[in-house]
This record gives C-alpha cells, sequence and structure tokens, in this order.
C-alpha cells in the first residue's frame, strides 16, 4: 500500500498526498459551496491534515485515484461515511 503526509485537503471525499489526488472511495461527501460542502470539507481534514496515511487503489476517477485511506490501520472512508449519516 502506498503512503504519505497529507498535504491537502479539497473537499470532503478527495484529499492531496504529494502530487496524486486521492478520492475516497465510496464517500459522497456535499459539494464545496452546498450548505454542507464546508463542514464536510472540515471534517475530513479534522481526521487526516498533517497525517501519513496509507492508501489502497481501487479505480480511477477525473484524474484522482480512488482509494480505501487508511490512518493507523483505521478506515478514514468508513469515518467519513459515518460522519455523513
Amino acid at each position: 500500500m502506498p503512503k504519505g503526509k497529507v498535504t491537502k485537503v479539497i473537499d470532503g471525499d478527495t484529499l492531496k498526498v504529494r502530487n496524486v489526488s486521492i478520492r475516497l472511495a465510496n464517500v459522497d461527501a456535499p459539494e464545496m459551496g452546498s450548505k454542507w460542502g464546508a463542514w464536510a470539507k472540515n471534517e475530513l481534514k479534522d481526521i487526516v491534515q498533517g497525517k501519513t496515511i496509507s492508501y489502497k487503489p481501487v479505480g480511477k476517477s477525473y484524474n484522482r485515484v480512488v482509494a480505501e485511506v487508511k490512518i493507523r490501520g483505521k478506515s478514514v472512508n468508513q469515518s467519513m461515511r459515518n460522519k455523513l449519516r
């Protein structure tokens, strides 16, 4: 599994590790500019910003890697799905 330090959170389901944009698989966060978009981005930021993640690519979408993302073995994808319920 590739690893790296999160350098930027784009929105509630997309982050960057170095020059790689990673979209959380099976997470559908509100878009930026919508009512809950900034909230979702901040929630993801609280979980991952500045931390080292590992990720398992499962596909590609719009020049982004779609992946299952973990921090110390804990699923970031599942954490965000729980917050977005």
